[in-house]
C-alpha cells in the first residue's frame, strides 16, 4: 500500500511538471522596439471663429441706429 501512494504521488507531480512546462512554453512574448519612422503631429489649426466675431463686431457698429442706413 505503501508503495502504490509513492507511485501515484510521483505521477501527480511528474503531472504537475509537465502542465508547469506547458503553460510556460505558451506565455506570450512582448516586444517594445523604437519605431522606425519619427512619431509626427498634425498641428493644422482653423481660425474661423475669431475672423467670424471680427466681421460680426464690424457690422454692428454699421448696422446701429445712428449710421443712417435704416
Amino acid at each position: 500500500m505503501k508503495i502504490s501512494r509513492a507511485v501515484s504521488a510521483t505521477k501527480t507531480r511528474q503531472a504537475l511538471g509537465l502542465l508547469a512546462l506547458y503553460l510556460a512554453s505558451c506565455t506570450p512574448t512582448v516586444q517594445v522596439a523604437m519605431p522606425s519612422e519619427p512619431i509626427t503631429i498634425n498641428l493644422n489649426v482653423r481660425i474661423e471663429h475669431e475672423i467670424q466675431i471680427k466681421v460680426e463686431e464690424e457690422l454692428d457698429g454699421i448696422f446701429t441706429a445712428d449710421s443712417g442706413l435704416f
